[in-house]
């Protein structure tokens, strides 16, 4: 057989594809590699979309401000001052973007206009926040992305 450059090029040719093939079946088998959906629900979470616009626009029409922080003993949110803590009721939504078995979500209790996530239920890295409350019946949305 002759080789000339032709046939080098075909050889070159074939030998990437074999590469990249390999590098796509090693990357689905990988069991490190996650390939969920982002949420279990996401077509009922479609559906209430405008709702959390409404609800995300209710908060930017009133002017408060959501402190969200970091502190030694966890995460802190706190209400703003104008707020009476004994008529917000929701829930406060943690989503952990690269595990979905860290996302958890709990329900609003306050003292003194602050909640506190505890630091032992939350792992270095990147959050995405997300604060659902209603206030004398009409309801308010908070979302943001943190790294913790």
């Amino acid at each position: 057989m002759k080789f000339n450059w032709g046939t080098g090029i075909f050889l070159s040719f074939v030998a990437f594809i074999v590469f990249i093939l390999y590098f796509v079946v090693l990357s689905f088998r990988d069991p490190q590699s996650n390939h969920d959906l982002v949420t279990e629900d996401y077509y009922q979470q479609e559906l209430k979309y405008q709702q959390d616009l409404d609800a995300a626009d209710n908060l930017n029409k009133t002017g408060w401000q959501l402190q969200v922080a970091k502190t030694s003993e966890g995460l802190s949110v706190r209400f703003p001052e104008t707020l009476a803590p004994e008529k917000i009721k929701g829930t406060v939504s943690l989503y952990r973007p690269s595990n979905k078995q860290l996302d958890f979500k709990t329900p609003i209790q306050l003292s003194e206009r602050q909640l506190l996530i505890p630091k032992s239920r939350l792992l270095d890295g990147r959050w995405d926040i997300r604060i659902e409350w209603t206030y004398e019946g009409k309801p308010y949305l908070y979302q943001n992305k943190m790294t913790y």
